[in-house]
């Protein structure tokens, strides 16, 4: 049996550390210039669409897919999951719960990046924590100075009016983030709800400084199966 991973992500990098020794290949899209070696088998880039992924599922051998991708890649994981039912091959998806409001956290949840503009006033400096994929969708916040984290240097110049790229590689401290954020004055955070603990020191350093948080709402569930937990995941990979 030949498991293909879609990783990408720390919980794909935890359960292909537990599924080491087993048949299974790794997939990652490639967005990082030079990620940390996973200990699987590895192919790196996209498949070239839904027909090109087929092919590969049947060339690759392939048994069943766990999907590990990040809880946004939602056209990655709809398309994987349909693929799958049509060829009556075992598919799961791994997503960690979302992140909920704890005592002195001032969320707002949005529905799209463009729905930010709406929340927060001219003249604010803004941290986005959603990565630059998506970044081109905040262009109506010009007349704020944005600031967009990323892990690799930006390939061309910073594409809104108004703004920065910020280079670093996670994880990131509750202490980290909250001298950031002093030093750059921010007063808005947005964020993707992704869920899991590496990831809230921005929200935790947030809450500390009293800075006003825009969430961004998760896609909607499928009806395919789904664990949240790595625990969950291997007993699915056993039960197969």
């Amino acid at each position: 049996m030949t498991i293909l991973l879609l990783a990408g992500t720390g919980d794909a990098r935890r359960l292909a550390e537990r599924l080491a020794g087993r048949d299974v290949i790794a997939s990652i899209a490639g967005a990082t210039r030079e990620p940390a070696p996973l200990p699987v088998q590895t192919r790196t880039g996209g498949f070239g669409g839904a027909d090109a992924f087929r092919a590969y599922l049947a060339k690759a051998g392939i048994s069943a897919v766990v999907d590990a991708t990040h809880p946004y890649a939602h056209r990655i994981t709809r398309r994987t999951a349909a693929i799958c039912k049509s060829l009556d091959m075992p598919y799961m998806q791994l997503l960690r719960p979302g992140w909920t409001p704890e005592p002195g956290d001032n969320w707002t949840e949005i529905a799209a990046e463009e729905d930010a503009a709406a929340h927060i006033p001219l003249g604010a400096t803004v941290f986005l924590g959603t990565g630059r994929q998506s970044l081109e969708r905040f262009a109506n916040l010009a007349g704020r100075f944005v600031i967009c984290r990323q892990i690799d240097p930006p390939e061309g110049p910073f594409p809104l009016q108004d703004g920065m790229f910020l280079i670093g590689r996670p994880p990131f401290s509750v202490e980290d983030e909250i001298a950031l954020f002093k030093a750059r004055n921010v007063d808005w955070l947005v964020v993707k709800n992704a869920g899991g603990a590496a990831s809230r020191t921005k929200l935790t350093a947030a809450n500390h400084l009293q800075i006003p948080v825009l969430m961004l709402t998760r896609p909607p569930q499928g009806d395919w199966p789904c664990v949240a937990t790595i625990d969950e995941a291997m007993a699915w990979v056993d039960a197969l």
